[in-house]
């Protein structure tokens, strides 16, 4: 009789949970673990774990580095892996966590199959997202909203001014400064100062101040930086135990100068599985676009941007010269560029130095294409400084991953061409159509407000844009149920 009498409480449970509860959630992922298990959501580390990617490009597209042949990054067609939610009670911080994610995974997922964006959501006429510029611009919204919804990161509080904790607001590294003093100041909506309740963590120092202070001029002895950022590695994970719950990949540094990349390879964990937001974006570098993050390179003269790029001229204001560039003489490309064209033809301004009389950005705006060719590192300035001055980007760069692009199409907005063919530069820019060149400008128009640094940042700028990558990566992460 007490044997019937459980058997028929569970009989009744179980039918008031399928009538009374939402019982399941369906999610398609390519390489998403089908069942999740809040139980012990850590993060599988190391070997991939980053895929939203998969979603917001269309299955047609890939993501790959300038300047490669083949498709070392091919994003192909999402297989049809089904992951099951059930409603679950008393979960703990970290479970709340990972399941907020899935039900975000899920709301992208859907605006992905339906790419339909649901106007009515929008703030304003601004947030539109529309145009060739985008990859798919509902999952992008989507997984925008959902970002601004759920996202949280912790900023570490240890260590001292001014390696950590700041970092240079203006001129070449203008961005790893203001994004680390936004972090520090700002970002409301995103910070959080409970550790558990954050979904990643981040490690606020400032690589470009380490050059500064610790390292030892013309020494080309970058030891000292490995060193600081191991020690800061080992404070963490000794404090706290999220970077151990996870060999640190739901943490993230940010560096704009060159030897960020080369700082990161104090911990090898950091390097192998942290997300990295690096300028220095080379794939022969070490740089892995599926956990790591191309930050724009921004150079703001005195830490503000020039009066004349605020309102750039329309786009059917005049523009005499085809093609652009100024600069020195640095890393292997620029040479070869100088070589064949500086001084060569009035319709390609090219300079290694502007004469006193000229100004750099006057040209920018009288030029339909601005020559960006990579320096001793892949990042270039002058990319986003063509965006901002209205003038098609013409990259010339070997193995470089352009910032954003799991949702940009760069190939809408920017002309990239192979180093080798420098020679040809006039004759392929030549063959661009002038209906093809104008389209290429509406673009540029389009993603300029991606690139823009505003105070304090506004909807879909560079500050945003820079959260959004570094969700997308976090909101991949597999949890693993094979470890206690």
């Amino acid at each position: 009789m007490e044997s019937y009498y459980r058997y028929s409480v569970s009989a009744f449970i179980l039918l008031y949970l399928c009538v009374f509860t939402i019982p399941v959630v369906f999610l398609n992922f390519d390489h998403f673990n089908p069942f999740m298990n809040f139980s012990n959501s850590t993060l599988e580390s190391p070997g991939p774990k980053f895929e939203l990617q998969r979603l917001i490009v269309s299955t047609s597209d890939q993501i790959r580095a300038v300047g490669t042949s083949g498709s070392t990054y091919d994003h192909q067609q999402l297989n049809r892996n089904t992951t099951l939610i059930r409603e679950t009670k008393k979960l703990s911080k970290e479970q709340m966590l990972e399941q907020g994610l899935a039900r975000a995974r899920a709301s992208i997922r859907s605006a992905a199959i339906a790419r339909i964006v649901r106007t009515t959501s929008f703030m304003n006429d601004n947030d539109v997202l529309v145009g060739d510029v985008y990859r798919n611009p509902s999952t992008f919204y989507q997984s925008y909203v959902e970002m601004e919804r759920r996202f949280k990161v912790y900023v570490y509080t240890e260590g001292e001014l001014p390696i950590v904790h700041d970092g240079p607001c203006k001129n070449i590294y203008t961005i790893e400064g203001r994004f680390i003093h936004e972090m520090e100041h700002g970002a409301k909506r995103f910070r959080t100062n409970d550790p558990q309740r954050a979904h990643v963590y981040f490690m606020p120092f400032s690589v470009a101040w380490m050059v500064k202070y610790i390292y030892t001029p013309l020494s080309f002895d970058i030891t000292p930086l490995k060193h600081f950022v191991s020690d800061y590695v080992k404070v963490i994970s000794t404090k706290y135990p999220f970077w151990n719950r996870t060999h640190g990949a739901d943490h993230f540094m940010l560096a704009c100068h060159d030897w960020g990349p080369h700082a990161s390879q104090g911990n090898s964990l950091l390097y192998n599985n942290s997300i990295r937001v690096l300028c220095n974006a080379n794939i022969s570098e070490g740089f892995n676009p599926q956990k790591d993050v191309s930050l724009p390179e921004i150079s703001l003269i005195g830490g503000y941007l020039s009066p004349k790029l605020i309102h750039p001229p329309p786009p059917n204001a005049s523009r005499p010269y085809s093609a652009f560039f100024a600069g020195g003489l640095h890393g292997p490309i620029r040479p070869y560029l100088l070589q064949h064209w500086k001084g060569r033809d009035n319709d390609m301004q090219v300079y290694e130095y502007l004469p006193k009389n000229k100004d750099y950005y006057s040209y920018m705006l009288e030029s339909k294409f601005c020559l960006c060719p990579s320096g001793y590192e892949v990042a270039s300035p002058r990319i986003v400084e063509a965006i901002y001055s209205g003038c098609v980007p013409v990259i010339l760069s070997d193995n470089y991953v352009l910032p954003f692009s799991d949702v940009l199409r760069w190939e809408a907005f920017s002309v990239q061409v192979e180093t080798t063919k420098i020679p040809r530069l006039k004759e392929i820019l030549s063959a661009i159509p002038e209906e093809k060149y104008r389209k290429l400008q509406e673009g540029v128009i389009v993603v300029r407000r991606h690139f823009m640094l505003n105070q304090p940042p506004k909807r879909f700028d560079v500050f945003h844009m820079i959260l959004h990558s570094i969700w997308v990566r976090r909101i991949n992460a597999r949890p693993n149920s094979n470890r206690s």
